[in-house]
């Protein structure tokens, strides 16, 4: 059986494809996952439901931003202008902990960033006992799916989660805890399977999981249609009046979601990237989804 287990760290020039999860994952008993070991690449990736390697985390932010301004000239100054982090050699090195970074996502939904630190810190005390004793002046670990999955609802509302959030954490870790959603998973699946998996999870909606496959898996092509801040980059970039929105009411206030489908096609598959560029055009902070 073919491992995406890594024998050392992160190296900064990997392989890596653009549907595929860039980022390497940490399990609940402390390994790192990636994608693409040498022995899966030796093996055909094939063998495991997922695409040979087209490129490298070391060439993927460039080829990505060659392919942007192929596709439209007119990017070209925005890129020049703004370094993309985030998909960098560099930023493609951070390993990412699913369990806990779906977590932080359903505890900042439609609060501030500030009250989310907050809740997270003590979400994160709540499990500290497990922790105390060790001598260890290290900030306690985010709690592991085994932990959260059996404790009681209203013991994890002392963090200051809502009843409903609580609810909903408490079930992403027993999915996590039975199998049904791991680490292994989000690296393997496809971009669609991804999608369907991680939304059929009671509080984690379609914006959320597309901002997870961004920004915390690293997957380049990911486009949210439904992001205000993307509909209003992308409207100003084609050079519509952005300070008139079309539908006051509706979802689709800058741009519709045809024409952005329709406008962002020739992106692919570097989508993603194209994405933070809109956010760039308008200044949108995206500093929460990064943290």
């Amino acid at each position: 059986m073919l491992r995406n287990r890594a024998s050392s760290p992160p190296s900064l020039d990997r392989p890596a494809e653009p549907h595929s999860t860039n980022a390497p994952l940490k399990t609940p008993r402390g390994s790192r996952l990636i994608t693409y070991t040498q022995e899966i690449v030796d093996n055909s990736p094939s063998r495991i439901g997922i695409p040979r390697p087209t490129t490298s985390t070391g060439q993927l932010l460039d080829e990505g931003c060659a392919h942007l301004i192929q596709a439209d000239s007119r990017l070209q100054p925005l890129i020049a202008k703004h370094h993309c982090q985030l998909f960098s050699a560099d930023g493609l090195t951070e390993v990412i902990e699913p369990f806990q970074s779906l977590c932080s996502s359903i505890m900042a939904q439609q609060v501030s960033g500030a009250a989310a630190s907050s809740i997270k810190k003590k979400f994160i005390g709540l499990f500290r006992d497990g922790v105390e004793g060790t001598g260890s002046t290290d900030d306690p670990p985010f709690p592991s799916p085994a932990q959260v999955a059996p404790c009681s609802v209203p013991f994890l509302r002392q963090a200051g989660l809502s009843a409903r959030k609580a609810e909903y954490i408490k079930g992403l870790a027993e999915k996590f805890e039975n199998g049904e959603l791991s680490a292994e998973m989000l690296l393997n699946a496809s971009d669609e399977e991804l999608l369907e998996k991680l939304t059929a999870v009671r509080g984690l909606g379609l914006w959320s999981v597309q901002m997870f496959a961004c920004f915390a898996l690293k997957r380049t092509d990911i486009f949210s249609t439904g992001d205000l801040g993307v509909q209003r980059g992308m409207a100003a970039f084609m050079g519509k009046n952005v300070k008139s929105k079309t539908n006051k009411g509706g979802k689709w206030k800058y741009m519709s979601e045809g024409d952005m489908l329709q406008q962002s096609a020739k992106f692919a598959p570097y989508r993603s990237l194209f994405m933070w560029y809109m956010w760039r055009v308008e200044d949108v902070d995206v500093a929460a989804l990064t943290s």
